[in-house]
């Protein structure tokens, strides 16, 4: 979720009224994954490298964080979304920590839209605490190091339940995936706009999806037309 900073810029604002507007964003696109019977929205919220920001920044971040968590879960009950949350967890405040705990244990009965905040997250972060987890669990005797496969392997990801991406969404014109779940994203379909983020609504994501409709996913497969005609 890429630009709240420039947005607030671009307008003479301080960067946390670009992070406050980005909030809204995030409760309209939720929203409306959630009516259309999206299975999970992974946000990423904070990266592993946010924490070089200036201190005022990051702290500001963390209470709209803990704010938005709390607050939102009427909305997610309401639209029957459960809550999870990636990343290294364990190195945020108590606070924080708890409060995510809690939304997951209150929502964790609901069965429509997963959305997944991605905190202090980054995806070679993940891989490596993935196998350095494998690689304990098969000195110990617990793993057998030839059974280790693709799916072994995952069940180590921090949430081993989340499907992969079909489409890897990127605001404020980045052309790249900044180090955003890595292992899950090898055959995602990108798409990428120019707004920043807090300007991403609902009709830039209808226009993403209709894009992303209009792609054929073969996964190192032949098409589906060069099947039927024998090539």
């Amino acid at each position: 979720m890429d630009g709240n900073g420039r947005w607030a810029a671009e307008r003479g604002r301080n960067r946390n009224v670009g992070h406050r507007q980005g909030v809204e964003s995030v409760r309209e696109i939720t929203r409306e994954c959630s009516k259309l019977g999206i299975g999970q929205l992974t946000l990423y919220a904070f990266s592993a490298e946010n924490w070089k920001r200036p201190k005022l920044e990051v702290n500001f971040l963390m209470r709209l964080l803990k704010r938005f968590i709390v607050g939102e879960r009427r909305e997610m009950m309401d639209n029957n979304i459960r809550f999870r949350a990636i990343g290294r967890i364990a190195d945020l405040s108590a606070g924080v920590q708890k409060e995510l705990a809690r939304s997951a244990e209150i929502t964790a009965g609901n069965d429509g839209l997963t959305l997944c905040l991605a905190l202090n997250y980054g995806g070679r972060q993940e891989i490596t605490d993935a196998a350095r987890a494998l690689a304990r669990d098969a000195a110990e005797g617990a793993v057998d190091p030839g059974e280790i496969d693709e799916a072994k392997f995952a069940s180590y990801l921090y949430d081993p339940n989340m499907s992969d991406p079909d489409l890897l969404i990127r605001t404020s014109g980045e052309m790249r995936v900044s180090n955003f779940l890595l292992w899950q994203i090898s055959y995602s379909e990108i798409y990428c706009t120019e707004l920043l983020w807090p300007d991403f609504r609902r009709e830039e994501l209808h226009k993403a999806l209709t894009e992303y409709a209009k792609r054929e996913r073969r996964f190192g497969d032949v098409t589906c037309k060069q099947k039927r005609k024998g090539k």
